[in-house]
């Protein structure tokens, strides 16, 4: 487990808690990814929250158990064992700090390249079994929740009416995809007890630069997301079921249409919290802008650019930034 100071704890960002900010919700879209039919709902879901939860999906629980038992082996060593396996540049273990620019979270995690070849001698070596071992479990893992965003693009395409129905999924299947797994570990803050009315930050408020993100977690609750009224809503947790984000990408190609949804994670003051999220990402040289089929004579909101263009622009900016303000088009009207 990692532990923190407590004056490293006070300058963590924090928020304050409110009735609307800490409530349940429970209308969260939930759908059936074993019907075919249910693709007008996820057009709907990702048009109204751009966020849902998938279930009676195919991804063997017996993936997801495997994944999650090296993980909290790892999470769960000495911070002076687990500091050998990174610093996370950008892969690799990252603790507290997120990114380059200052965002700072109760937060240690694991970034890897799903496409490129990862050494996982140094994280096998820690919790002492074999590289191949952790190799199996997190291809595996990947692979199947992999599986299951095409499938999730493919039914967005023919519930948009858009032909080829693979327009989406083929930039995750692309050999030179740039697509990245991560899994984060954020620790019990017992210490949140002397900020009364108040929580603290695991992971500050962002949107997903990416194309789709899948996310799975255990049974802790901290997740938000930021609807359209402006309220932060705790989102429920299900360790069965896989939740399901817009990111920048899709809300270009769809011309606004979907909406890529900001979200946060909030600590926990007795339970540890493990998330998973595959971050399905287009190839570096892939042009992203609005799809044509989807126009019908409208204006586009957005300039053309490309996928590193953009993933450059993302990273040099906060969380908390509007990332795709700089790509967006001024009305000639």
């Amino acid at each position: 487990m990692m532990v923190l100071t407590k004056p490293a704890i006070e300058h963590l960002p924090i928020v304050k808690n409110s009735c609307k900010a800490t409530s349940f919700f429970n209308d969260v879209p939930v759908i059936d990814l074993s019907k075919p039919e249910s693709k007008n709902l996820i057009v709907k879901a990702c048009e109204e929250f751009g966020f849902f939860k998938g279930i009676n999906h195919d991804v063997p629980m017996e993936v997801i158990s495997k994944l999650e038992s090296e993980a909290i082996k790892f999470f769960s060593s000495p911070l002076s064992e687990k500091l050998k396996a990174g610093p996370a540049d950008p892969f690799g273990y990252g603790n507290k700090k997120i990114g380059q620019n200052g965002d700072i979270g109760w937060v240690e995690y694991i970034l890897l390249s799903t496409n490129s070849e990862f050494n996982y001698h140094k994280f096998a070596s820690i919790i002492g079994v074999n590289p191949e071992t952790i190799r199996s479990a997190v291809n595996d893992y990947v692979s199947a929740v992999k599986k299951m965003s095409c499938e999730i693009l493919e039914m967005l395409a023919e519930g948009l009416k858009i032909h080829p129905k693979n327009v989406f999924s083929k930039l995750l299947m692309d050999e030179k995809s740039d697509s990245v797994f991560r899994l984060n570990h954020y620790p019990p803050c017992p210490e949140i007890e002397e900020f009364s009315g108040k929580n603290l930050i695991g992971f500050g408020e962002h949107t997903d630069p990416q194309i789709i993100s899948v996310l799975r977690s255990n049974n802790t609750s901290g997740l938000q997301i930021l609807l359209k009224n402006g309220h932060w809503i705790s989102v429920p947790p299900d360790p069965t079921s896989f939740f399901i984000s817009v990111g920048d990408s899709l809300q270009v190609m769809t011309n606004g249409r979907f909406k890529s949804v900001k979200h946060r994670v909030l600590t926990n003051r007795v339970k540890s919290r493990l998330s998973m999220i595959y971050f399905g990402g287009p190839p570096l040289t892939e042009k992203i802008a609005p799809l044509p089929s989807l126009m019908e004579g409208k204006y586009s909101l957005y300039k053309e650019f490309t996928w590193c263009e953009y993933k450059k622009s993302a990273y040099d900016t906060r969380l908390a930034e509007n990332r795709l303000i700089h790509f967006e088009k001024i009305s000639a009207s």
